[in-house]
């Protein structure tokens, strides 16, 4: 199956063995698509042994340990994907901050930290995506920005994170716009709440009955929603925000 698709992704935010970014990973690796993805505060040996499961579904794989809040982030990770695989078919944003807050707690420390790496880290990583693949003469292109629904209801006790990932969207739009004359898709994905590593057994319990589907989130759900945008199939689907998050009440 190696290199069926002759596409390389890149996917931020793959930091352990729950989260969302790693099984948007597996699933785009097993669809011969090879993989670099970026990780941050990982426990020591588990972004190797993650890279060597990647491999052993016959694609390439690498990555690279970068905090997300520094400025020249994004235009690091550039230069080292092209460096290890080559150009860059698809970018998936996945990396988030998030530390909790509430009007009496913040601040403009609170609010740079997240601006840093839901905001900055995101934009200008689909910019320089969008730069290079112009010379890149590679056919389609495919930007996925994850979200959480912010425009779809409050988020208490989460105003920097709320805020800073809303505006994901706002920027999706607009770029979406910019670059469908190039070939490249922009669309932000918002899996709903998802059994990942933020979630523990009260969560779970106060979440459940609000799902009309009658099960939480699994990061499978939105590995596969990421993985159809990301296709052929998806080619005439952009500037759009897709909510999947199986029936899931907010009241």
């Amino acid at each position: 199956m190696t290199h069926l698709q002759n596409k390389v992704a890149l996917i931020t935010g793959v930091s352990s063995p729950r989260e969302i970014g790693t099984a948007i990973c597996r699933k785009l690796a097993s669809q011969g698509i090879d993989i670099f993805f970026t990780h941050w505060n990982s426990e020591a040996s588990w972004p190797e042994d993650f890279r060597e499961e990647i491999l052993k579904l016959g694609v390439r794989c690498d990555s690279l340990e970068i905090d997300l809040s520094d400025a020249n982030a994004a235009f690091k990770i550039m230069d080292t994907v092209s460096k290890q695989l080559g150009p860059l078919s698809i970018l998936v944003n996945n990396a988030a901050y998030s530390t909790g807050d509430g009007y009496a707690k913040l601040d403009a420390h609170i609010l740079d930290n997240h601006y840093a790496v839901n905001m900055r880290s995101t934009f200008l990583l689909c910019t320089e995506f969008a730069r290079r693949f112009e010379t890149s003469n590679i056919g389609a292109g495919r930007i996925i920005n994850m979200t959480s629904g912010q425009e779809l209801g409050p988020m208490p006790m989460e105003l920097a994170y709320a805020a800073t990932k809303g505006a994901i969207v706002a920027f999706t739009k607009s770029l979406s716009a910019e670059l469908a004359p190039l070939g490249i898709t922009v669309n932000a994905v918002n899996p709903g709440p998802t059994d990942s590593t933020w979630m523990t057994d009260e969560i779970r319990k106060y979440l459940l009955p609000k799902f009309l589907m009658g099960r939480i989130g699994m990061v499978e759900d939105a590995a596969h929603i990421v993985a159809f945008l990301a296709s052929d199939d998806a080619k005439w689907i952009t500037g759009q925000v897709i909510n999947s998050e199986g029936g899931f009440l907010r009241s």
